[in-house]
């Protein structure tokens, strides 16, 4: 099982639009205070979220992702939607298992909390579905690790079988050094036999490309495969400040006549497993130049030399829990 597409497919259907920058005053991607309003109120924020909507759309996006613990994105998404009647073939995908707590502050001591309880699953589905109503289409469990619980509790897979039974396509997200470790069990999981979960969600770019081989299975497997953070929050946008801009990187986007951004973006599309690629792009200008790397033809060697970039796991985990939010 696996997303139906729409019959006009553009180049930009592989390339979705997440809106966890644009959902909550705070995040970690880089470069927040010069990409959003100077005062992020919530009207403030909802319009910023309206404009990457439209702009989205506009440019042939088709894939929506939101998250409970996206402060209000679920929200805005669906005051979009509402607004948009003549919107009717892009695929919405949410997720369950953070809480978010920030209460709209962005310096917040603590902006999430994690719990994959079959509880935490029942509040949050009755919430992401008294806003997205039938729009929902895929909800995923957030953030699993090997050691999640929701991996074993067979009382929340009969729950979450029953969603899919519905019509609702069920996945999961990954993170952590060990993504390739919960994508393997979650292939394994079944209820009457079948597989639960049908799409996998994870962090793959040319900084940790560590759970590529296991997200190839998966997609073997049949699932639907949607990749993160394929700008590693930002570190891979070109900024002069960031150290993981390299020479490398310029120096190919120099020669592909493209952005950092945009030959980031192509690297992941190289891989033929991959299904959707996520844009975290705070603004218009942002997401028309990650948008161009669906035609950013990059060769052999080219790529070749893009992947010495990459940082063992856990190395890169431990400097992306020392992002601060902002």
């Amino acid at each position: 099982m696996s997303f139906a597409r729409p019959a006009t497919a553009t180049p930009s259907s592989r390339i979705g639009l997440g809106l966890a920058a644009v959902g909550r005053p705070g995040y970690i991607n880089l470069g927040r205070a010069e990409d959003l309003p100077a005062e992020r109120t919530v009207s403030a924020m909802r319009e910023r979220a309206h404009q990457l909507l439209d702009a989205a759309y506009a440019q042939g996006v088709r894939h929506l992702d939101v998250a409970r613990s996206y402060g209000r994105s679920e929200e805005f998404l669906a005051a979009w939607l509402d607004r948009r009647t003549d919107v009717r073939d892009v695929v919405v995908g949410s997720k369950w298992g953070y809480t978010y707590t920030a209460d709209w502050q962005a310096d917040a001591e603590v902006h999430e909390v994690k719990d994959h309880s079959v509880q935490t699953y029942d509040r949050q589905v009755a919430e992401s579905r008294s806003l997205l109503g039938k729009r929902l289409d895929l909800y995923q469990i957030h953030s699993v690790t090997p050691d999640s619980p929701a991996l074993t509790d067979t009382v929340l897979h009969g729950r979450l079988a029953a969603l899919a039974a519905e019509g609702v396509l069920i996945g999961l997200s990954t993170s952590g050094p060990q993504q390739a470790d919960a994508i393997r069990a979650a292939l394994t999981v079944t209820v009457d036999g079948e597989p639960l979960f049908r799409s996998v969600q994870a962090t793959y770019n040319l900084l940790e490309p560590s759970a590529g081989e296991a997200l190839a299975e998966a997609h073997d497997a049949g699932c639907t495969v949607i990749v993160k953070e394929g700008m590693a929050n930002g570190r891979l946008a070109g900024r002069p400040a960031d150290e993981a801009a390299s020479t490398v990187l310029h120096r190919v986007a120099e020669e592909a006549d493209a952005t950092c951004d945009a030959v980031a973006l192509a690297a992941v599309l190289r891989q033929p497993w991959v299904d959707v690629v996520l844009s975290g792009a705070a603004t218009a200008d942002q997401l028309t130049s990650n948008l161009r790397a669906a035609s950013v033809a990059l060769d052999a060697a080219q790529y070749a030399r893009l992947t010495t970039l990459a940082e063992p796991a856990r190395t890169y985990w431990q400097h992306r829990s020392r992002l601060p939010w902002s």
